[in-house]
């Protein structure tokens, strides 16, 4: 617990995201950090009392400290403008619903959605087209309450829908009894995490990390240059200012060997991936099969201090095997990043329970028959060699 919370310390948050073709999107920030580590560790600080984390709306759905949960309470008094249409407008369009779900919330959380509108349902045994909501409806008001931070995610089940309580009941006591964060304070704390997180960032980097608007954000970072905690820089190669964070370190050497999720922190600002890394990254979840350049969910391969690679990986758990679909090289692979990649697809296999690594063929990028070879799935040109054992035990 104490290296998860470590990794808390210095991320500051983590998105979660349902895609999970491979793993849910908030266990893998901290696999890339600490290695195999329990899972249940992560729900226990998020599902228990007192909480190390709590879900709210910060990058996009996020984990974050409930100290952090408070310095967002102004976008919470913003629903109108700062959430999305179909809920910034419900208490409007259905005040009776927005009341009915909170008390419900009340009198049996925590609760899932579907719980919640059974027992509208139960209660209120109407005409719903005279009553004028539906599901939908029903869904949207709780989506409201939870945006405004009436009601709070008490923990995730094993469906991974949330379980909705009264925030009163899940933030722990300390934090609710603090006091009131005005918001050009709240605005530059978050900009602070954001600069911890980084290192070393541009502005857009910075204000994406909590998705501020330019001006506040601009007026934070020239408060934090003014106080020391940031310092302006030039990064070679970057056409951006950029501000390096007092508590920055630059390693001696840096060991790396890991895979990073399409949601990872590491990557959320697409241009300073390209800028750090020489990467072009994009998620293509939602790009049509047939033009996606390297398949639907592709994690870089950070070894070292670079991006060598990226794989598109699927954990089939009825097979119990970690799939390969796709294994391309970046510009700065070198002759052992195949050996390398291999051992770190071992160790993630081993952390999801799954018996055995496959490389589909046909082979897809550059990595692909290599990582097949040393795999013992392909035959091998290096005097026949099986280096299976060697990669999976």
């Amino acid at each position: 617990m104490r290296g998860l919370q470590a990794v808390v310390d210095r991320i500051g948050l983590i998105q979660i995201d349902s895609v999970n073709v491979l793993a849910r999107a908030h266990l893998m920030p901290l696999y890339s950090r600490l290695g195999p580590y329990d899972p249940n560790l992560l729900h226990q600080a998020s599902g228990r009392a007192p909480r190390r984390l709590v879900e709210t709306w910060a990058h996009e759905a996020s984990f974050v400290p409930p100290e952090t949960y408070r310095l967002l309470d102004w976008r919470r008094r913003r629903v109108g403008t700062e959430a999305w249409g179909s809920i910034s407008s419900v208490e409007d369009e259905h005040p009776d619903l927005v009341r009915e779900v909170r008390d419900c919330v009340a009198g049996h959380g925590p609760v899932t959605s579907r719980e919640v509108h059974a027992l509208l349902d139960h209660d209120n045994p109407r005409d719903r087209d005279n009553w004028g909501w539906n599901w939908s409806a029903a869904k949207r008001a709780l989506e409201y309450l939870f945006f405004t931070g009436e009601v709070a995610a008490a923990r995730r089940n094993p469906q991974f829908e949330r379980c909705y309580d009264l925030t009163e009941r899940i933030l722990p006591a300390g934090v609710q009894a603090a006091a009131e964060v005005p918001e050009p304070d709240a605005i530059r704390a978050l900009v602070e995490i954001g600069a911890r997180a980084h290192g070393v960032g541009t502005e857009a980097c910075l204000r994406d990390y909590f998705r501020l608007r330019p001006e506040p954000t601009r007026r934070a970072l020239a408060e934090l240059v003014e106080d020391g905690v940031l310092q302006p820089v030039e990064v070679e190669g970057w056409s951006r200012p950029a501000f390096l964070h007092r508590d920055a370190r630059l390693p001696g050497r840096a060991t790396a060997r890991t895979l990073l999720s399409p949601f990872d922190p590491l990557l959320f600002e697409r241009r300073r991936v390209h800028d750090m890394f020489g990467m072009h990254y994009r998620i293509e979840i939602y790009t049509p099969a047939e033009k996606r350049q390297f398949g639907y969910y592709v994690l870089p391969f950070l070894l070292g201090d670079q991006l060598t690679a990226r794989v598109d990986l699927k954990a089939d758990r009825a097979a119990r095997v970690l799939r390969v679909l796709s294994a391309h090289a970046e510009p700065a692979a070198h002759a052992g990043t195949a050996d390398e990649l291999a051992l770190e697809l071992a160790e993630l296999a081993r952390w999801l329970v799954l018996d055995g690594i496959e490389v589909a063929a046909p082979y897809l990028g550059a990595f692909a028959r290599p990582l097949a070879v040393r795999l013992g799935r392909a035959p091998s040109s290096v005097d026949g060699a099986d280096l299976r054992t060697a990669v999976v035990s």
